[in-house]
């Protein structure tokens, strides 16, 4: 569903399952920090509002969304998380540097969570201009931060249903 048609920060709160006993990991891309801090603390206001506590969620930064895997990564490997939430935001520029980023963080994060044993949750957004990335961080279309914590939330549940936690 296009984001036009959508709120991020929408979700049916009687629908969500508890975070409590739930250990988040996110990690966020420094370059663009006004609209990664934004969408971080949408993520971290939402996991908490869901029943995770503030000790089961760290939060690590790396200096841009390339970075990500490596960080997303890193984080699975400790086997210290449910879920490994990655932020991050690319603006498009006159070089082909923007197809580049974004196409190697989305190729990184997707084989990372087909091979990890807990959900990667792909929290990058990928925007034409500043204005797109400000809506989508707390502006007129929601944050996509809330849209990661309730994706993480519900793959955490479903991982622990599959498992027969």
């Amino acid at each position: 569903m296009a984001t036009a048609l959508h709120n991020l920060s929408d979700y049916d709160s009687e629908r969500m399952p508890s975070a409590e006993g739930m250990r988040f990991g996110i990690v966020t891309s420094e370059w663009n920090s006004e609209i990664t801090g934004a969408l971080t603390e949408g993520a971290r206001e939402t996991l908490l509002k869901n029943g995770a506590r503030t000790e089961d969620i760290q939060l690590m930064t790396v200096p841009g969304s390339f970075e990500l895997v490596y960080g997303a990564a890193s984080m699975v490997e400790t086997g210290r998380f449910d879920a490994v939430i990655a932020i991050g935001c690319v603006i498009r520029g006159d070089t082909p540097h923007f197809d580049y980023i974004c196409q190697g963080t989305t190729q990184g994060l997707a084989e990372l969570n087909c091979k990890a044993r807990i959900p990667v949750i792909y929290g990058l957004l990928t925007c034409n201009d500043m204005e797109q990335a400000e809506m989508r961080a707390g502006g007129m279309l929601g944050n996509k931060g809330d849209e990661c914590a309730v994706t993480a939330i519900k793959m955490v549940d479903f991982t622990r249903r599959l498992n027969g936690a």
